[in-house]
């Protein structure tokens, strides 16, 4: 395509002031839009014109009060921020993004990325500078630095390789990885890659990370698991030596409720039952807090674990006082 013409140029450019005059107040008329623009008030209709046909719901009414007004659409079109806006949008992102927000987190640094490839470069530092004067206090996700999920988050999208020091058997070791996507859960950041080292999937946790960067080489994407349920399974029963599967008689919505999505994987087994799937260092534990939760359930895997609730069964019986001992009181006939 050939360069943009001198008439194209004035009409996009006049078309975007446009915009963001409507952005800035409730109701223009349309002398007014005229006036600011320099033009006359055909020009405005046709430019309104322009607008509703990328998107903007920009509505006239008749009468006294009435005018040009930006309203609100089926979609959303682009937005136009001046650097003002540009950086404290960037900002409020990058803090909820890192912070301990966590059911914004991962759609603050989606947006992110996007905001990311139209930044300018000239506000990058502004952006840097504000978002290091930006915390948060208490509960929820682990912090982590932003300008590491951004730098992820950048390698995830350009499709370019990762690098980064992590810890593993007592030491910390070099990784390099193709990173596919950043997965937010309930406590933590993941982040789903291929490890190029021992040529198979893995997730890390973004905490624990360090020397992070993107390199300059690029990959193919290769056909990869789903994230979220891959991290999400591997976080709740992989990573333990022990592994357990039941049948728990409520629905899967009232299980979730129960339980941290962290701790165990819940899948819908028809309306009224799921399936839970959790780990831990032992059984035991696993088979106490899923009888804590109120609900009848079956043990699915593995086999032991039901010869075990057997014993600790009998257990609990045996230390049951009987009520005579207990109150000093007559125990009813039965």
């Amino acid at each position: 395509m050939g360069d943009m013409g001198a008439g194209e140029r004035g009409t996009t450019e006049r078309v975007l002031t446009l915009l963001g005059l409507l952005q800035q107040r409730q109701v223009w008329t349309g002398p007014e839009l005229a006036d600011r623009l320099g033009v006359t008030p055909r020009t405005v209709r046709r430019d309104v014109e322009r607008l509703r046909t990328l998107g903007y719901p920009v509505h006239a009414s008749q009468g006294v009060g009435g005018g040009y007004q930006l309203g609100p659409g089926q979609a959303l079109p682009p937005l136009l921020l001046d650097d003002e806006e540009a950086i404290a949008t960037a900002v409020s992102l990058l803090a909820g993004a890192g912070g301990a927000v966590a059911s914004a987190g991962d759609a603050a640094l989606r947006a992110l990325t996007k905001l990311d490839r139209v930044l300018p470069t000239r506000l990058r530092h502004e952006v840097r500078a504000l978002s290091g004067s930006v915390e948060s206090f208490g509960g929820g996700r682990t912090p982590v630095d932003p300008k590491v999920l951004m730098t992820l988050a950048r390698a995830c999208r350009d499709e370019v390789e990762a690098g980064f020091d992590y810890p593993s058997g007592g030491e910390v070791r070099g990784r390099r990885v193709e990173p596919y996507r950043l997965v937010a859960s309930d406590r933590r950041w993941y982040l789903l890659a291929y490890d190029l080292d021992r040529d198979d999937w893995r997730n890390f946790r973004v905490d624990r990370m360090t020397e992070v960067s993107a390199r300059t080489r690029r990959f193919r994407p290769r056909a990869a698991p789903d994230a979220a349920a891959y991290v999400q399974e591997s976080v709740a029963s992989r990573v333990y030596p022990h592994q357990a599967r039941f049948l728990v008689h409520a629905s899967a919505d009232t299980v979730r409720a129960q339980i941290p999505a962290s701790a165990a994987v819940v899948r819908p087994r028809g309306s009224e039952r799921c399936e839970v799937l959790s780990g831990a260092g032992s059984l035991d534990f696993v088979l106490m807090h899923v009888l804590l939760l109120g609900h009848d359930f079956e043990v699915l895997d593995p086999p032991e674990l039901g010869r075990r609730c057997r014993v600790l069964a009998e257990r609990l019986l045996s230390a049951a006082v009987p009520l005579t001992e207990a109150t000093g009181e007559t125990a009813p006939s039965r």
